[in-house]
């Protein structure tokens, strides 16, 4: 599976379009499974570092600061100079606003791999990214949207995904690694767990894809228009993170890890802040997750043209 995860990814996609669009109450229901399996994701994900690598991580200065200044620099300056093109509609600035201004932190580590790059770096600067997005996602849709939007967003889903989905899964893997450092059984668990990325990420985007299918509905012309946002995105942020890494002259790994962090996004664990609006910005829901699905074809195409933009020579 793991040598063919790209392929499994696009399937589950469609699998979970067509789900969605054949039986939609069935699709609609699995909205309350996004979370748990997200969190699921994210416990075998940080299960791969090491609680002492994080530590040593922190060591390695340049990678560190080229992926926050890439991601909470560079990208809201994109983001901004796009923002008074896209569509009126609050909810689909809204959408497009929490999914490009959180950097990815599950399977840009898979892309950045099968394209050569550091892997291991990006793992060791996951919990990181993650912390740092919380803090300051609720300050820059303060900045794009303005003070109104206190009176729409609520500060609990914020607070409750960072428990859901960062800080319990964080202790878990942290306490199966000790286990795992002093008895054969913990090893054999976390050995176990680690097998389950893909089809967990596999899971995880079906839900995701099948649960907001349904709600598509007459938003379908607004959802399209954002479409081109996303595909400029995906190719300023290419030339972005490449400038990037050769300001911090970081050798060819560790840039072509830099030019996937800043160009993948974490619309799989913003999705339940989305889900969490009320009622007359819905559709931010769906904006998101169609961030994921040009998303996975963006990263298809970069696992072939990162590795020429950064050869190895």
């Amino acid at each position: 599976m793991e040598r063919r995860q790209v392929a499994v990814y696009v399937g589950a996609l469609a699998a979970g379009g067509l789900v969605g669009w054949a039986a939609p109450a069935v699709g609609a229901g699995l909205e309350r499974a996004i979370n748990p399996v997200l969190a699921a994701l994210l416990y075998v994900t940080f299960l791969q570092v090491p609680a002492a690598e994080l530590v040593r991580s922190l060591r390695a200065g340049r990678f560190l600061a080229a992926a926050l200044v890439v991601n909470f620099v560079v990208v809201p300056l994109v983001v901004a100079a796009m923002f008074a093109f896209l569509p009126g509609d609050r909810a689909v600035r809204l959408g497009v606003l929490l999914v490009l201004l959180a950097p990815c932190v599950d399977y840009v580590i898979v892309f950045s791999g099968l394209a050569g790059g550091s892997s291991r770096r990006l793992l060791a600067a996951t919990p990181l990214l993650l912390l740092v997005q919380m803090v300051l996602l609720p300050g820059y849709l303060f900045v794009f949207l303005g003070s109104g939007l206190a009176d729409v967003v609520e500060v609990g889903p914020f607070v409750e995904a960072f428990l859901v989905l960062i800080v319990v899964p964080l202790a878990l893997a942290w306490l199966t690694q000790a286990w795992a450092a002093r008895h054969p059984a913990g090893r054999r668990t976390a050995d176990a767990m680690g097998t389950a990325m893909v089809p967990l990420m596999a899971a995880t985007l079906l839900t995701v894809v099948a649960s907001q299918v349904p709600g598509l509905g007459g938003s379908l012309v607004d959802v399209a228009r954002v479409v081109p946002f996303y595909v400029l995105f995906l190719v300023v942020m290419a030339f972005a993170g490449l400038a990037v890494a050769r300001l911090f002259r970081l050798d060819i790994p560790e840039s072509r890890a830099i030019v996937f962090t800043g160009a993948t996004r974490n619309s799989l664990v913003v999705l339940p802040l989305a889900l969490a609006l009320p009622g007359q910005l819905a559709v931010a829901s769906v904006v998101v997750v169609t961030q994921t699905l040009v998303e996975v074809v963006g990263m298809v195409v970069y696992v072939r043209a990162v590795p020429r933009m950064l050869p190895a020579s």
